[in-house]
C-alpha cells in the first residue's frame, strides 16, 4: 500500500508538472481558434506556421545561433575542461566554483551584465552580440560535462603513447579524446538546448530586426496568442526533449562499446 502511494503522489507531481505542456499540444491540433472550445483534429495550424515567413525567419536564426554557439562553446569549453584536469587541486577548486557561478547566477544579472559590457565597447547590437552572449553562458555547461570525463581516464596510458613515439596531438586524438567522447557530444547537445530555447540573455543582447524564437513568441503572446504559435512551442518542445533524450542516451551506448572492446582486448590477451 505504501508503495503505491508513493507511485501515485509521483504521478501526481508528474501530472501537475506537464499537464501545462500537453494542454499546449493538445491546442496546436484544436481547428477552433477559441481554447474553451474543441473543433476537431486538424494539422492547419502547422501549414500556416510554416507559411509565417518571420517565423521561419526566427527559426533559421534560431537554429544557426544555437548550432554556432554550440560548436565554438564545445571546442573552448573541451580545451579549458583539459586544462583544468592539469591543475594542482587546490588551483583546480577555484576554476571549477568559478566555473559554476554563471550556472548559478541568474540570467537577468548575466543579460543586463553582457548588455553593458557591449555597450562599454560600443559593439553594434545583433548577431554577434547574441552569438558571444549564448558562447559565454554555454562554456560553463561543456567544462562540466567534459571534465568528470576527463578524471577518469588514465593518465598512464597517453604517456605511454608518447614513449612509443607518438606527437601528443596524435596521443590525445587516439587515446584521451575517445574517452571524454560522450562527455564532449552532452556538452554540446546540452550547449545546443540552452542557447535554442533561451530568452532573457537574448532579449538584452540583440538588436532592432533580430529575432529568435523565443523573442518572436513574446511578442506574439503581447499582440494575443495565436495558434501557430502553440504549434510552434509544441515544436520546440519535441525538439528539446529529443535532445535529452540523446544526451542521456548516447554516453550510455559509448559506454557500452568500450565495455565490449575491453572484453574483447582481454579474451584476447588470455589466448
Amino acid at each position: 500500500m505504501k508503495a503505491t502511494l508513493k507511485k501515485l503522489y509521483v504521478l501526481l507531481i508528474l501530472l501537475l508538472l506537464y499537464a501545462p505542456i500537453i494542454t499546449l499540444v493538445v491546442l496546436s491540433f484544436n481547428a477552433s481558434k477559441t481554447r474553451a472550445k474543441w473543433g476537431g483534429f486538424t494539422m492547419k495550424w502547422y501549414a500556416s506556421l510554416f507559411r509565417n515567413e518571420q517565423v521561419m525567419n526566427a527559426l533559421y536564426t534560431t537554429l544557426l545561433l544555437a548550432l554556432l554557439s554550440a560548436l565554438i562553446a564545445t571546442l573552448i569549453g573541451t580545451a579549458a575542461a583539459i586544462a583544468m584536469n592539469s591543475m594542482q587541486a587546490k588551483i583546480k577548486m577555484y576554476f571549477t566554483a568559478v566555473t559554476n557561478i554563471p550556472m548559478l547566477n541568474a540570467d537577468i544579472v548575466t543579460g543586463i551584465s553582457l548588455m553593458l559590457l557591449f555597450l562599454a565597447i560600443d559593439a553594434t547590437f545583433g548577431f554577434p552580440t547574441v552569438l558571444l552572449a549564448h558562447i559565454t553562458f554555454n562554456i560553463p555547461y561543456v567544462i562540466l560535462s567534459v571534465l568528470p570525463k576527463m578524471k577518469q581516464t588514465n593518465r598512464s596510458v597517453y604517456e605511454a603513447a608518447l614513449d612509443l613515439g607518438a606527437t601528443p596531438a596524435y596521443a590525445f586524438f587516439k587515446v584521451v579524446f575517445p574517452d571524454i567522447l560522450p562527455g564532449v557530444i552532452a556538452g554540446f547537445f546540452l550547449s545546443f538546448t540552452m542557447s535554442l530555447d533561451d530568452f532573457i540573455i537574448t532579449h538584452f543582447a540583440k538588436g532592432p530586426g533580430l529575432d529568435t524564437l523565443s523573442t518572436k513568441i513574446y511578442t506574439e503572446v503581447k499582440k494575443g496568442i495565436k495558434p501557430e504559435m502553440y504549434a510552434l512551442s509544441t515544436l520546440m518542445f519535441l525538439t528539446v526533449l529529443i535532445l535529452i533524450i540523446l544526451v542521456n542516451y548516447i554516453p550510455n551506448i559509448q559506454k557500452e562499446k568500450n565495455l565490449k572492446e575491453n572484453t574483447r582486448y582481454e579474451k584476447g590477451m588470455v589466448h
